[in-house]
Parts: structure tokens; sequence; C-alpha cells
């Protein structure tokens, strides 16, 4: 025995000293994919904890508003007035207030319009063209005629761009409170596609416009502990960053309009017909479909009637970041209860004639599927409305309202893309009422907090809607050509928004599916979606950051997804997973070629060394010394005796005795760290599914190996089957290995 250990010890000496022949001795940082990420997250505070909660001493200000405006359809004009009502629940003193002014983006020495790079393309939408290149430039700037105080004393204020600052004479003190008013007026614009999020349609048939209007007046901007004043200028893909308050707002219009926005409505038998109240109290119970509040024939009629007279919308909103409206005498309108998880919440549509059969037919029951998905993933929707209005070409979000596109031809007829790209924006819009509007992150810099998140709820709900829906987002397979597309093009997910080049891959498709990935292949649906929602209701009504979010995933989880935080969220490296080799072995009691290399080298007999097993490559030239028909245990006498000697009758029983040994080589060619999920195909047709964690790449990031002990051949392996990772090249993900046909050479193939 004691030579045994000899020539094991010899033999190991051997191999270190050929190891340290090569070992290079340059240093380097700590590369290791699963290494922390203490790094890259702020460090945890009495504002902010380590768990991703918010901390003993967590506080937000708060904005309240009292806003009277007047829409002038005949100028497209907007005046208004408003008194704002600023908390400082900060311990910070504060020396003077920033407001955001969004219309300024329409001024006519607006930075927007510097930083748009300009060329020349092949061809051009004529509207895209006439907005580009011969329209002058639109002046839809703020214009600001008073600001003062609650005492009627003027204030100086100072502004830049899309920024205004107010100069306090005295510092605004922690817990108090401060009042001011300002009047301001504005040019609507006239929506063309791609501009901005607020404007008006006009319908050239009938002489009639459609406004969506919202930014429409001046603002808080958000002061916290992360950053104190978020006061980034507003140019265009990074939104808004915004405080909750109440909200008391009039707004007056041509009588003969219809009108929905944020809050409730305080004088709805003053705006209402008689036959439009008794409609309302009808659709209150009506749980199954849609009522209609007005009809396409009554929105026809009405187009008709051009009032100059006004009425004033009375609307009141608790506890909103933010307020919005839509108001156009063309609205068709239909209501429906949603019980949303014992509460009644009312469904609403608005749209012209020109969105139907489309809308009457789908808008409202996508706002209650979403309701319900969403509240089932999250928390019981808190409002009492939520609204879908129609117009052309643009989707976007506010408190119970959002604008939606999906316009049939003028025929009536739709595409089924038509259908599906209405239905899915609809989804996401009405969405955001969870993310961003209610748990409030900062858009203007993390843009995938509230796009990402929201994809991710929007594919789950249209899963639920319609069986097999076409996602665009969510699905695996759809974000394989942006990540492994051109570096050039590409940005780490955290990356403030207006610095994204691509950012419906970068803030709504990879975060979408990263979090599908999560919750399907890394932790499961319970994990995952106790989690989610841990999050969710830990910071609604609150202003969270990315940190939150993946340190509450992880602190409800107890899964350590750092890495994962890593690779796919701050990194721009892809998902290549695939099998190096394959070596089939057996086993047999007779020293193989290395042994007997070693015995002959070390002057040792085979009598000097203990029996052993041995293994044996499908390749070698021992292989002729074993009979491959006969399990382990015949082949080797040392290990069938070792059996006999040291477990029970009972116990063999339980006990393994594979034919062969198969050791499999993978290798990771890709930067992203992700689970190695194997398929295996035995020779009598039957499969095995092994799903191995990330961890297994900690020790070697580049190829890890695995024996795999087997009674049965092995004529197939397969990395990632059903194509859950993200892997952006299949051609090594087989042995043996298959030839991968491209998209045109299988559709000749099927012709």
């Amino acid at each position: 025995m004691k030579k045994f250990f000899l020539a094991l010890l010899s033999l190991g000496m051997l191999q270190t000293q050929a190891q340290q022949d090569t070992i290079s001795h340059k240093g380097h940082t700590n590369q290791n994919k699963f290494r922390q990420l203490y790094q890259e997250f702020a460090t945890p505070n009495v504002y902010r904890t380590a768990s991703g909660a918010p901390g003993h001493q967590y506080y937000q200000q708060q904005a309240d508003y009292k806003i009277k405006v007047i829409l002038d359809e005949t100028n497209d004009k907007l005046t208004g007035s408003e008194t704002i009502t600023y908390t400082n629940n900060s311990p910070d003193y504060l020396e003077f207030l920033w407001l955001q002014l969004d219309q300024n983006k329409r001024a006519k020495d607006s930075d927007t319009h510097l930083l748009k790079e300009s060329e020349v393309k092949p061809y051009y939408r004529p509207s895209t063209f006439t907005s580009t290149f011969l329209a002058p430039k639109f002046d839809g700037g703020f214009n600001i005629t008073n600001v003062e105080s609650s005492d009627g004393k003027t204030l100086s204020y100072t502004i830049n761009k899309t920024m205004m600052r107010i100069n306090l004479k005295t510092p605004l003190a922690p817990n108090k409170k401060i009042s001011f008013d300002i009047d301001w007026w504005y040019k609507i614009n006239k929506q063309i596609p791609g501009d901005d999020r607020s404007g008006y349609e006009y319908f050239k048939k009938d002489g009639n416009k459609s406004y969506i209007i919202a930014q429409f007046y001046p603002r808080m901007c958000v002061y916290n502990d992360v950053e104190g004043w978020q006061n980034t200028p507003f140019l265009d893909d990074g939104e808004f960053t915004l405080n909750f308050g109440d909200y008391d707002v009039e707004i007056t219009t041509p009588k003969d309009h219809f009108l929905e926005a944020t809050g409730k409505l305080q004088n709805r038998k003053e705006v209402f017909t008689k036959t439009q109240l008794e409609r309302y109290e009808k659709a209150l119970n009506s749980y199954t479909k849609p009522v209609l509040i007005i009809t396409q024939n009554e929105a026809v009629e009405n187009e008709k009637t051009k009032e100059t007279n006004t009425k004033t919308w009375k609307f009141k909103a608790e506890n909103v970041r933010d307020f919005a409206f839509a108001s156009s005498r063309k609205y068709i309108c239909d209501m429906m209860a949603v019980d949303v998880q014992g509460k009644r919440v009312m469904a609403v549509s608005v749209y012209p004639k020109e969105g139907n059969p489309l809308w009457e037919q789908y808008s409202t029951k996508a706002v209650k599927q979403t309701l319900q998905t969403y509240s089932d993933m999250t928390f019981q929707y808190p409002y009492h409305k939520a609204v879908s209005v129609h117009f052309k070409q643009i989707g976007m979000e506010y408190p119970m309202i959002c604008w939606n596109f999906g316009r049939p031809k003028a025929d009536g007829s739709y595409s089924d893309r038509t259908r599906n790209g209405m239905i899915g924006v609809i989804i996401h819009e009405v969405g955001h009422n969870f993310f961003p509007m209610i748990v409030n992150s900062d858009e203007r810099q993390w843009g995938w907090m509230d796009e990402g998140l929201n994809s991710f709820l929007e594919y789950l709900t249209e899963q639920e809607f319609e069986e097999n829906f076409p996602s665009r987002r969510g699905p695996v397979e759809n974000i394989i050509p942006y990540m492994s597309g051109d570096q050039n093009e590409i940005v780490p997910i955290m990356s403030m928004a207006d610095n994204v080049i691509q950012l419906g891959n970068n803030a709504y498709g990879k975060p979408a599916t990263a979090l599908n990935i999560l919750r399907e292949t890394i932790m499961g649906h319970e994990l995952f979606d106790h989690a989610f929602r841990t999050y969710s209701n830990r910071w609604k009504f609150k202003h969270p950051t990315p940190e939150d979010f993946f340190r509450t995933m992880e602190d409800a989880s107890a899964m350590d997804l750092d890495w994962f935080w890593r690779g796919w969220f701050y990194t721009t490296d892809v998902v290549d997973i695939g099998v190096k080799e394959v070596n089939k072995l057996f086993v047999s009691q007779k020293p193989n070629k290395d042994m007997r290399n070693y015995l002959k080298e070390n002057n040792l007999t085979e009598k000097q060394i203990i029996p052993l097993v041995y293994t044996v490559s499908e390749n070698s030239e021992d292989i002729t010394s074993i009979d491959t028909s006969k399990t382990m245990s015949k082949n080797c006498e040392p290990l069938r005796n070792y059996l006999f000697d040291n477990f029970s009758e009972e116990e063999r029983k339980t006990i393994i005795d594979p034919k062969y040994f198969y050791e499999i080589v993978f290798e990771k060619p890709g930067g992203l760290v992700m689970p190695l999920i194997v398929k295996i195909t035995y020779d009598d047709k039957s499969t095995e599914l092994i799903r191995y964690p990330a961890q297994i790449w900690r020790k070697n990031d580049s190829q890890v190996s695995k024996v795999i002990p087997s009674t049965k051949k092995i004529t197939k392996i397969e990395v990632d089957p059903n194509k859950e990772t993200a892997d952006i090249n299949v051609s090594n993900n087989t042995w043996p290995k298959e030839v991968v046909l491209s998209k045109f050479d299988q559709f000749k193939q099927k012709q």
C-alpha cells in the first residue's frame, strides 16, 4: 500500500511540475462572472436598504395641483392657470425649486431640433419629408405670463430650455409647504407620425379635430435621496420623472366635445346627456360586454355641429403622478365593469368612427384583460377606471388614460397585423398604469424600468388574452437578431434612455426577454412571481431604483442573481453554449495505456499498486481487450469485489451497473453565463433533460465537462433544445454535429 501511495504522489508531483512550466504569473482583477455587484450598486442607507425595500427614513416629496385650462379649438391654443402646493418631506433645506416645461421641447430654440442627426434617405413618407425639410419650425413652447406666491408677490424665476428654476428668498425648510401660482399658454401642435406624445389630429373629410393633451402644465421635478433634483433636460426618448400628488382640474371645451381624463369626473350630470347617463348606469353593472355611451351614429351627427359655446369638465384625482386628457366631438365611447380581485373598475374606450369596427370589437376587452392579469402579477389596481383613447400613430401612457394606435382602412377592413398591433399597444399602454404610474421609476434615467417590466407583463397578458397571440416582445427567439447584431449599435440595458441607439430592443425587448427567461428557466414561476409581487408592493406609490428591483428579487427568493443582472443588464454579451466534444468510455481491470506508461517511467510493476478501475476510451488501443457488451462490474473484478464487500444485497440493487461512461465537454464561446440545459437521446428513443444551474461555469468560464454513466447508448446530445436561453449560435448545439440550414435553404427544402 505504501508503494502505491508513493507512486501516486510521484505522479502528482510530475503533473504539478508540468503545470508550473506553463503557468503565467501576470496578475488580474477579479473578472469572475459570479462576483457580487458591490461596485455597481449604490451603498445601502437609511433611505434604501440592502434588501431592496424602502428604508426607515425613506421620503418623497408631494406636489398638489389646482389647474384650470381652456381648449381653444379655433386657434389650437391651450390657456391655463395653476396653483402648486409643494411639500418638502426631505431632511434638506431647498434653496430653489425646479419645474419641468416639457412643451419647450417644441420651442424654436429647442435642443431637440439640433441634436437630431440629419441625412438623406432613399425614400420618405410625404408627412415625414414635409416635417423634416419643408415645414417651418413650429413654435409650441410655453409662454409663462405670471409666476407669483400665494400672497400675490411676484416670484423670481429662470428658464433653461425645458427646465424652470424658481428662486426662493428663503429656503424651504424640511416638513414645510409652499404654494405658488403660474399662468401660461401655448400653441397645440398638429400630430404627425413620430412627433411626440401630445397634440391634435385633423380629419379633412369632416373638418374636425381630436385632441390628446399631455405635459400641458408646468410640473414639479422630483427631488430625492438618489440625485437631489432630477432636472435632466427633456430631449426626446427619456420620458418623465414625477411626484405623486392630488389634482383638482377644470377643463373648458366646446360644448359638443366629449372628454375623458385622469381622475374622477365630478360633474357628470352637467356634461353628460340624459341618455348618456342612463347608459353609464347600465355600464356600471355590465361585466360581460361593453355598453355604448355614445354610438357611432351619434358621433357622426356630433361631427356636424361645430358648437361655439363651451362647457367645463371637472375632475379630481388623488395620489397620481400626472394628469392628461382627450377631447373631441368625434368620439364614440363604450364602457364595461371589470371585476379586479373583488373591486369594480370601469374599462373605457374612446375613439372616432375611423377606429371602427376594430375598436368597438377589441379595445375595451383588451383593457379588461390588462387590469386582471397585471393585478394578479402585482397588486390590485387602485384606481376606479382605465381609459383607452384612439389616436392614429402613437402609443403613450398617463394615469388612468392612454393613447393607442391601430386604424382600419377606409372601408373598415384590417389585417391581422393591424389588429394584433392594436391589441398589443392597448395592453402595453394600459399596463403602464402599474409601471411607472404607480411603481414610479425614473424614466428619464432608466427607461427599461418601466418599459421593460411593462413589456414583460404585456407578453403574459397577450398570451392570456388569446392563445398563441403573436407577441413581439417576450418570446426568447425574438431578441436573438438584436443581441447577435453589430455591437456598435448596441449598449447595455443599464444606459440612460437618451443614450440608447435601438430603444425598442434595448429598453423594451431585451429586459422583457430577460425577465421571461428568469421566470421560466432560472427561478421558476413560484419564486419569481412571489419576488416580483414583493417588489411591486414594496415600491407602489414610491420611487424605486434599479438596485431596489435587483435586490428585492434576490431578497424574496433566496437566489443569488448578481451574475444574471451583470450579464443581461450591465453588458452586451451574448449567449453561445455548445457541445465541444464527446468521449465514450468503458471500464477495465487491466492497466490502460496511461498507467502502463507511468509504471514504466517509475520502474514499477503492476503488482506494486492496488487493483484499480481503469477507464478506456472507445478510440483507445485498449478497447480490444474489453467486452463492450458487458456492464462495468462484469468487466472489472476490483469494482465488482468492492461493491460486494461494502454494500448489502439490498443496497446493491439500488446501484446502477452501466455499460458506458460518456465524458461530455461543453464550451461557452459567448460571454453571457446561463444555465446549461442538455437533452440526451438514447438508442431506445427515450430522452432525458438535465438542467445544470448557471453556477456550473463558476470556475471555468470557457468550458466544463460532465460525465454521464449510462446503461444505454447515447445517440444524440442537444444544448438548449427548447430554445430557452437566447443562444445566438445553434450550429454547435448538437452532437453529432448537425447542419443548420438558413431560412432560405429551409424554404427551398420545403418547396
